[in-house]
């Protein structure tokens, strides 16, 4: 943590690198900012996060149907995670998270100064890192998201380790940590921010700014605002072809192709056995994933009987109607939603009924996944 002084294109930037989990950081961003009595005062934060941060979350205003059906079921249990370790850490140490950024909005407040939210949408950051996941990376992030992401929901937190994180950006750690696990990601997580920070501080009114930003971004900060990178798409969440994204078109004719081959040229009886592998092999291990995420058993026999079928659609997805089900019978309720600020565990997540829901779309989507990446193959073997 400490503080750094630059020039750029005539602006006199004061970059204040903090810890978001420190009383010291909370000290010297007020400190920085009276001393220095800036034209304007920049928070690592976004409007998403400044709301979160002042008012909590309000997620009793989520529509789980919509959330679902628009393919957001991974991005939103991922913010649910990150949102909980951040309340653990907080717990933990006395502190909680980001108290520095909202220390330095309310002096710049009390100053008169004007205050710019230097990061870019959170929604955006993470949509963006989603998309750009392979389907092996994204099969690490659940795992790494049952074991409470990296160990940490369930590490013994010590005086030592306490003393550790203090020292550390614990939201860049988070983010560092996750890019070694995933490495197509670390550009969205880390890289693109710092070129969209840096780019905003260049942005900002008046000749000088304190910008109050997360100690492991200051590098990467510093390196952007000396070379002035472009920001152009950063804002983007367009989704990049991959080749899954095409294998959802090739799916359903590799399979019509392999069926009727079956049909004509070694006839009836094999051809239904390829329906039938198909068909069982996509639907139980659909099935399964409900049940791992505990749902409800009506749910997972929606995923057995509607996978088969899902997974020949481009444009369905299995979840939605396993989730849709789970939701039918197992209604959240408010205290459901304002519990979502205290899950401590997988098994919180899966008690949940909100989370309970979302875990079940996930799981049986990844099912049928799963269940077509060995389904092809073994009709393939079967016919041959």
């Amino acid at each position: 943590m400490g503080k750094e002084k630059l020039v750029v294109e005539g602006k006199e930037i004061i970059l204040v690198g903090t810890a978001h989990i420190s009383e010291k950081s909370i000290a010297l961003a007020e400190k920085a900012i009276r001393e220095e009595n800036p034209d304007c005062v920049g928070v690592e934060l976004d409007l998403q996060r400044l709301k979160q941060l002042k008012q909590g979350e309000q997620w009793s205003e989520m529509n789980l149907e919509k959330v679902i059906a628009t393919g957001q079921t991974y991005l939103l249990l991922f913010n649910l995670l990150l949102a909980n370790i951040q309340r653990q850490f907080g717990q933990k140490l006395g502190v909680k998270p980001g108290q520095e950024m909202i220390r330095a909005i309310e002096v710049a407040e009390e100053q008169g100064k004007q205050i710019v939210l230097l990061d870019r949408d959170v929604r955006v950051t993470l949509k963006r890192a989603l998309d750009k996941m392979s389907f092996i990376e994204k099969l690490k992030l659940l795992y790494s998201l049952s074991l409470g992401l990296f160990g940490y929901g369930r590490e013994e937190i010590t005086k030592e380790k306490i003393e550790e994180i203090k020292q550390q950006d614990m939201i860049n750690k988070l983010m560092l940590e996750l890019s070694k696990e995933m490495p197509s990601i670390k550009e969205v997580l880390v890289d693109e921010r710092d070129a969209f920070i840096a780019h905003q501080i260049l942005s900002s009114p008046g000749k000088k700014i304190v910008a109050i930003i997360g100690a492991g971004h200051v590098d990467g900060i510093k390196k952007n605002l000396m070379e002035r990178k472009p920001v152009a798409g950063l804002t983007s969440t367009v989704k990049r072809k991959s080749l899954l994204s095409y294998a959802k078109y090739l799916v359903p004719v590799i399979f019509i192709a392999l069926l009727a081959y079956a049909f004509l040229s070694k006839g009836i009886e094999t051809g239904m056995g390829v329906f039938i592998a198909w068909f069982l092999i996509t639907g139980l291990l659909s099935a399964l994933g409900v049940l791992i995420a505990r749902g409800h058993v009506y749910s997972a026999l929606t995923a057995f009987l509607a996978a088969p079928f899902a997974a020949l659609h481009p444009l369905l997805a299995v979840g939605w109607f396993a989730g849709a089900v789970e939701a039918k019978f197992n209604s959240p309720k408010i205290k459901d939603f304002e519990n979502l600020r205290n899950l401590n565990s997988l098994g919180d997540f899966t008690k949940n009924k909100v989370t309970r829901i979302l875990l079940v779309a996930a799981f049986a989507n990844l099912g049928s996944t799963i269940g077509t990446i060995i389904a092809l193959p073994y009709i393939v073997a079967t016919i041959s």
